[in-house]
């Protein structure tokens, strides 16, 4: 298998049949879709039993630890059987057209991480609210920077990793801080990093998991310390 999709699912009854078959009707790469039942209450292990009698590259597994974005990830994670890894967010934010894109820049540049961008060329951001908007982006533009990664949306939770770059940055966030964490420890461990634009949609159906106020104290300490990181790495440098 050459591709991994990784899709977080809480609650997503409305919607993920409608993930599912966008995928499997745009992405060209040959993949598997792991959907992890991150402790629904409601239908959407049902609905993936379902699908996955038509499409049989669909795996669907239970989030047995604690329930949130950080802990569900790990466990699709560690379901991977390919080399690389794109999570998809379950609300239909996400355009699939930009996995093959991904992957394709990925196989062809040797990039270890291609990162969706909404804040580049070509990237666009529709709807949502607008402080969390606002946040995002001072967030991607002022790492850019200041410490020099190559992205200018670190925290879009759409990017494709090899999985090595997990194994071996060892993720340690409990929430959505994730998808910060894992590309700023890489950067730091020298891993070849890029950006590529795509399109994000607010969802239509459902309810948001993302508390903007929960998770600022959550990013702001992944901020301070990859800028200390910079800091510290630059006075080695020089000495």
């Amino acid at each position: 298998m050459s591709l991994s999709i990784v899709i977080p699912a809480h609650n997503e009854a409305q919607n993920i049949a409608k993930v599912i078959t966008s995928i499997e009707r745009i992405v060209s790469v040959e993949h598997e879709v792991i959907i992890v039942d991150d402790h629904s209450t409601d239908s959407t292990a049902e609905v993936v039993k379902r699908m996955a009698a038509d499409f049989k590259n669909i795996r669907l597994v239970g989030n047995d630890f604690n329930r949130g974005f950080a802990n569900a990830l790990r466990k699709g994670f560690a379901c991977v059987e390919s080399t690389m890894v794109v999570p998809v967010m379950a609300d239909l934010c996400d355009d699939p057209h930009t996995i093959n894109r991904m992957y394709e820049l990925a196989y062809s540049g040797g990039y270890d991480i291609v990162c969706g961008s909404r804040y580049m060329k070509g990237g666009r951001k529709q709807g949502g609210p607008k402080l969390k908007t606002f946040f995002s982006r001072f967030v991607g533009l002022s790492l850019n920077m200041l410490i020099g990664i190559p992205t200018k949306d670190i925290s879009n939770s759409f990017k494709l990793y090899r999985r090595e770059v997990i194994e071996k940055t060892h993720p340690e966030s409990d929430g959505f801080e994730i998808s910060v964490e894992i590309p700023l420890k890489a950067y730091f461990l020298g891993y070849k990093i890029t950006e590529i634009p795509t399109v994000w949609v607010d969802r239509k159906e459902g309810k948001s998991k993302f508390n903007v106020f929960k998770q600022c104290k959550r990013y702001l300490g992944l901020y301070l310390w990859a800028i200390k990181k910079k800091i510290t790495n630059a006075k080695k440098k020089n000495c």
